[in-house]
C-alpha cells in the first residue's frame, strides 16, 4: 500500500512514521510511505502556501494552487 502525505512540516512525521508498527510495515514491505513537503509545490518565491481569509475574520487559509499541484 502506497501512503503520501502531504505537509507543512514534514520534519514532525520522521520520528513517527520511522518507529513501532508503522516502521515494520514499511520494512515487510506492506506500507509505502512517501512524504512531500507542501512548500516545494508553491509557485511563490517565498514558497507561502497559505493566504489570507476572504472574510473579515482573524487568520489564514491554505492557498488552492500548491495543494493542487501537490496532488497532481
Amino acid at each position: 500500500m502506497r501512503i503520501d502525505i502531504i505537509t507543512v512540516l514534514p520534519e514532525m512525521l520522521e520520528s513517527p512514521l520511522n518507529h513501532s508498527i508503522v516502521k515494520r510495515a514499511q520494512q515487510k514491505g506492506l506500507a509505502e510511505i512517501h512524504v512531500h513537503n507542501l512548500r516545494n509545490f508553491s509557485d511563490d518565491k517565498h514558497r507561502r502556501v497559505d493566504d489570507y481569509s476572504f472574510s473579515k475574520g482573524a487568520g489564514m487559509v491554505m492557498a488552492i494552487q500548491p495543494i493542487e499541484k501537490a496532488i497532481e
